[in-house]
């Protein structure tokens, strides 16, 4: 059981530790094969990596950011992230493996 932080931004986990989240392993990048149905894995993912650790039984809270277009692409500080209202939610993720083409 173990409760993982993935970013590669010091804002975020900036801001994670001034929120005193109990976080076990920060780590820059994921990979999915670590993850055990009794995980929790915090951050913001693209959507395949979140859907990955739901398949893997883990929980999957996001972290979510109001980003305003000029904040696009920038390190953000903890008081920025506190600004545009960094806050953390769950979601349960799965893939509908269809053929997506158009």
């Amino acid at each position: 059981m173990t409760t993982w932080f993935i970013t590669r931004h010091p804002g975020a986990r900036h801001w994670a530790e001034a929120q005193k989240l109990a976080i076990d392993r920060y780590c820059t990048h994921l990979d999915p094969a670590e993850i055990a149905a009794s995980d929790t894995v915090i951050g913001s993912l693209p959507v395949h990596l979140a859907a990955a650790v739901c398949a893997a039984g883990a929980r999957y809270i996001n972290l979510t950011i109001d980003l305003p277009a000029h904040a696009r692409g920038k390190e953000l500080s903890l008081e920025q992230l506190t600004q545009f209202n960094a806050r953390l939610e769950a979601f349960q993720i799965t893939s509908i493996q269809e053929n997506t083409n158009p």
